[in-house]
């Protein structure tokens, strides 16, 4: 109800200017007035002179027959489309004042005069549209303020979305305001929260795609949301992914997701696990494959990334496929060879482990540098450190001081023990670190950290109680393991969804 006070406030603050309204109500109803005088008159005439059936039935005879000047003339066909043409020729020079190009106007119903057009200019300018926006969409000319854009704005306004942000809305999607609310809006609103998305999201939904009232229920919806489920994507997951990415309500199955996802398996990179990496990032499938995804790989290839590797560095980190790795493979590897001395193969091996690297931020990257310099380590050792646990570039800083500071003080290590093993840094204090160090302490062994701390919970209990074993014993150091993303649910219903031919989706 607000809303829809403040858009009839908006509605009635707009200036009206007509300077013509006296002339014009003269020019369209003083001949009725004049004709009804005539009528008077005539009538009082004939209810004081006798006359005869017949002499009345002559006299209207002659006026119907009498030249323009009896009050029986009307405007002709030709005189009506004249004048229509004339009112349409005012509005548009009125237009092309304001520097509206009303060329794509002709054939749209718009209001003969031009006082009833400046309201509606003024209204979509107090909405925040410029003449561009109307140039670049100037059918919305065609929409009435009280029958089209109020009643539309105002279902918006009830909905949750917000006053603010209606000019970015009708940039996007003009369109909107020809829409009917109850059968056009309104069917798309409740198709939205039948997709599971909570009525407090469907405004952000809208605001952040508001392309999406213009598509139809049966169509590219609800076969794009199908294909989803049918690869994998939970159904319960469905609501959370479109709330965070509508643009996939947009997108053609067998144009846009099906080749996305089939060149991602191309790779190495099973279905379920793509709808898992869909479920946790789903704007990955805004990723354009050509000018994109294949250009990407290609780059990794080429600066001498291992193939095999790929698959686990995409799980690792989907964006790495859909940013401009052009622009950021060589000055990364150039910063960091300045820094620390790492050379292109060493480069290499450091995103294959930890493909984020590339997005760092140089001042991050120097923050962790001089904290492992200022601990005591060379700059070769800082080097070797990154090589083999590239996360120290990405920790927070905090939580290694607090990780160092107990090695220091309660473990009393050699700084060489965190060269071998870096990913101490990456170890919990209070799950891990201590607990595992005071059983250690408490038998009163003396071990390496990467025997300590290398090694699920069980393996380390299973340790503890052999009779006697090899302190040094290391496990070789693990690589992102894809079957993180394939592990099955609990409740997770199978999908009734079944692939037909690749014609099906187009």
């Amino acid at each position: 109800m607000k809303i829809l006070q403040e858009l009839l406030t908006l509605y009635f603050q707009i200036p009206k200017w007509n300077p013509r309204v006296p002339s014009l109500i003269e020019k369209k109803y003083g001949s009725i007035a004049r004709l009804q005088y005539s009528i008077a008159c005539k009538t009082f005439s004939s209810s004081s002179v006798e006359s005869s059936p017949m002499n009345q039935s002559t006299t209207h005879l002659g006026r119907r027959q009498g030249g323009s000047s009896s009050w029986y003339s009307r405007p002709s066909l030709l005189e009506m489309k004249n004048e229509r043409i004339a009112n349409r020729a005012r509005v548009y020079e009125f237009l092309r004042g304001l520097g509206i190009v009303p060329d794509e106007l002709d054939g749209v119903e718009l209001p003969g005069m031009v006082e009833v057009m400046r309201e509606r200019v003024d209204f979509l300018h107090n909405l925040g549209l410029t003449i561009e926006d109307i140039n670049s969409y100037p059918l919305v000319l065609g929409c009435s303020v009280k029958k089209n854009m109020i009643p539309v704005l105002d279902y918006l306004g009830k909905l949750g979305v917000r006053k603010s942000t209606f000019t970015d809305f009708l940039r996007r999607y003009p369109q909107v305001l020809h829409a009917s609310v109850v059968v056009d809006v309104a069917p798309v609103v409740k198709y939205l929260q039948g997709m599971d998305i909570k009525p407090n999201d469907v405004p952000r939904v809208l605001e952040r795609y508001p392309e999406v009232l213009g598509f139809k229920l049966d169509g590219t919806m609800s076969t794009s949301v199908a294909y989803l489920v049918g690869i994998g994507v939970a159904r319960r997951e469905i609501g959370g992914v479109l709330t965070r990415y509508p643009e996939i309500l947009g997108m053609r199955v067998g144009r846009v997701i099906k080749p996305f996802v089939e060149y991602l398996g191309s790779l190495g990179i099973p279905k379920l696990a793509v709808a898992r990496l869909i479920e946790k990032k789903p704007h990955i499938l805004g990723f354009v494959l050509e000018d994109q995804v294949k250009p990407n790989v290609d780059t990794l290839l080429e600066f001498g990334v291992r193939g095999v590797l790929l698959p686990s560095m995409i799980a690792q980190y989907p964006d790495l496929i859909g940013i401009d790795l052009k622009t950021k493979l060589c000055p990364q590897q150039s910063f960091l060879n300045s820094t620390i001395g790492v050379g292109p193969e060493d480069f290499c091996r450091i995103i294959e482990k930890m493909p984020e690297v590339v997005s760092l931020i140089h001042s991050s990257i120097m923050n962790h540098v001089d904290f492992l310099k200022d601990s005591g380590f060379s700059l070769l050792q800082v080097r070797n450190m990154v090589v083999r646990c590239p996360q120290l570039l990405a920790l927070n800083i905090d939580i290694m001081k607090l990780n160092f500071d107990y090695f220091q003080k309660e473990m009393c290590g050699d700084l060489d023990d965190i060269v071998n093993f870096p990913a101490f840094f990456t170890c919990s204090m209070e799950s891990t670190i201590q607990p595992r160090h005071q059983m250690v302490a408490k038998k009163g062994l003396k071990c390496s950290l990467g025997w300590l701390l290398n090694c699920s919970d069980e393996k380390f209990e299973e340790r503890m109680d052999y009779d006697s074993f090899d302190t040094e014993e290391m496990e070789m150091e693990t690589q992102f393991d894809m079957n993180t993303l394939l592990e099955p649910r609990e409740e997770e219903s199978s999908s009734e969804y079944e692939e037909d031919s690749d014609d099906e989706y187009v």
